[in-house]
């Protein structure tokens, strides 16, 4: 809307007689305003005139012969409602004018005083984009809120998530330490699996929450074979999928899962524009980028990029579905969320890098993303993991399902392990087996605190190294700790290879031998 009186305005007049329409426009004219206008006198012009007119203003005659002003109120409130509609009439009494404004009229204008024309349609223009800036305030409280929910809801099911997945990732290594080829092979695809949920549930706050994720090594080559795996079920047969796989050695920096999870979304919805079929291309080269390639509202970073390339020969987007791309919630499916693209944005916000998008109706979509390379690296192969020789290990956790998990992990990697539930139940069996060589305690102790059961320990003389399992965002303040010879700290979700790495090296330590050497046993 131009609220701005100096623009031209797109001013709609519903007026029957030539005269009294040329006496309006001329009263406008003569107070400065510039504007463009159209006159109509029924409803079929009046109908017409709104949809290819798209009027600023409406100024109508009160009465005309088969159309009248309170219906041309009618139909403007249905079709625009923050339209200004102003009544000019010859005659109009104060029951008439009282029903105008009940009706929705901005104001109405006697034939005989247009004096005051002029300065009623700025007014009216003023509190029409006064509307408008409400409802767009609004518009944004309410996206604000639903980010506030996804938030909490996030949070709820992070949590949910990492007791469902935190079983899986350890079961899988004690699977993947199998001598039967084919269960290790099973036991690697479980482990890979769960670890990537569990990344996906720390994706999932970084996009509520704003929190940072792991950066990792990521192979190219690898995150296409990923990508085309995922992808396998779900490209119908019309589809041709194209994958030019980079070279091998092509490495980034940045989160695997995050980057995994942007370019699924982009080929998916790739494959969604596609309905009658075509071609799906996904690339990656390298690019130099200088000055010239950023824009206005990007900090220049000119260097060596991965140029990765989403494209697609399907419907392409209208400029007007282009402009809204990354507009919260907005969508063109009927059972989108509209947070996907604003994902993937974030993502490659996260990973320092840019995202320019080209399209045409009926010509196809290309996304490209600009990430920054990190120099070549040879990733080193999986190490084989250290088994224990008999030694006495106590496990301390609350939970029935973690400590079922770490006792398994253990035992079947060749430690005799002791359970406890809480650091009372912990003392006892100490009082009555005997001290253990190495003690697995969870931080999480509400009916006896980690930190007591440290202390309680300590005065009965235990001597051992103590691994405790804590979470990144609840650190134990080290300062306050008690005097335990030696501690090392492993974060949740434990991963199984660390926490057998840790033991084995805690151990190994406390009996004055140097680490042992990862053997195959």
């Amino acid at each position: 809307m131009a609220a701005d009186p100096g623009l031209k305005l797109r001013v709609l007049l519903v007026e029957d007689d030539p005269l009294d329409a040329e006496l309006v426009l001329d009263q406008l004219r003569g107070d400065g305003m510039v504007f463009a206008s159209r006159v109509v006198d029924d409803e079929a012009g009046f109908r017409d005139a709104l949809t290819a007119f798209e009027p600023d203003v409406v100024l109508s005659d009160l009465s005309m012969p088969g159309f009248s002003g309170y219906r041309a109120l009618d139909i403007l409130r249905e079709q625009a409602p923050r339209t200004p509609f102003i009544f000019v009439s010859g005659t109009i009494g104060e029951d008439a004018a009282v029903e105008a404004l009940r009706r929705g009229a901005t104001d109405y204008i006697l034939k005989g005083r247009l004096a005051r024309m002029a300065a009623a349609v700025r007014r009216a223009l003023r509190e029409a984009a006064d509307a408008q800036a409400r409802d767009r305030a609004e518009s944004e409280l309410l996206r604000a809120q639903r980010f506030e929910s996804l938030a909490l809801l996030a949070g709820g099911l992070s949590h949910d998530l990492r007791n469902i997945l935190q079983p899986l990732l350890m079961t899988s290594s004690m699977i993947a330490s199998s001598d039967d080829p084919e269960l290790r092979k099973h036991g690697e695809l479980v482990g890979d699996c769960a670890r990537r949920g569990l990344e996906m549930v720390a994706s999932m706050l970084s996009f509520a929450r704003g929190a940072r994720v792991e950066i990792e090594r990521v192979r190219l080559a690898a995150l296409f074979d990923a990508l085309a795996m995922l992808l396998r079920g779900s490209v119908p047969r019309t589809v041709t999928l194209n994958f030019e796989r980079p070279d091998e050695d092509l490495v980034l920096e940045g989160n695997q899962t995050e980057l995994q999870q942007c370019l699924l979304n982009l080929c998916l919805n790739a494959l969604q524009a596609m309905p009658d079929g075509g071609t799906l291309t996904l690339s990656a080269v390298s690019s130099q980028l200088d000055e010239t390639f950023f824009g206005e509202d990007e900090s220049p970073a000119p260097g060596t990029y991965l140029k990765l390339a989403v494209r697609d020969t399907g419907i392409g987007m209208s400029e007007q579905v282009r402009s809204n791309l990354f507009r919260p919630f907005f969508t063109t499916k009927s059972d989108g969320t509209g947070l996907g693209l604003l994902s993937c944005k974030r993502i490659l916000t996260n990973h320092r890098g840019y995202l320019r998008v080209e399209s045409a109706l009926g010509q196809g979509t290309t996304f490209t993303l600009y990430l920054p390379l990190s120099a070549i690296e040879t990733v080193p192969e999986a190490t084989v993991l250290s088994r224990g020789r008999g030694e006495r290990v106590m496990v301390v956790a609350e939970k029935a399902g973690k400590l079922t998990m770490l006792f398994d992990c253990l035992d079947l990697n060749g430690y005799a392990v002791t359970t406890a539930q809480s650091g009372t139940e912990a003392l006892q069996k100490i009082a009555a087996i005997g001290m253990p060589q190495l003690l697995v305690m969870d931080a999480d102790l509400n009916q006896m605190t980690g930190i007591r059961t440290m202390a309680a320990l300590l005065e009965r003389g235990f001597a051992g190294p103590l691994v405790l399992l804590e979470r990144p965002e609840r650190r134990i303040d080290r300062d306050g700790l008690p005097p335990v010879e030696r501690i090392r700290f492993v974060e949740k979700p434990v991963s199984v290879p660390i926490l057998l790495r840790t033991v084995r090296e805690e151990l190994d330590i406390a009996e004055g031998a140097e680490p042992a050497p990862a053997d195959a046993g």
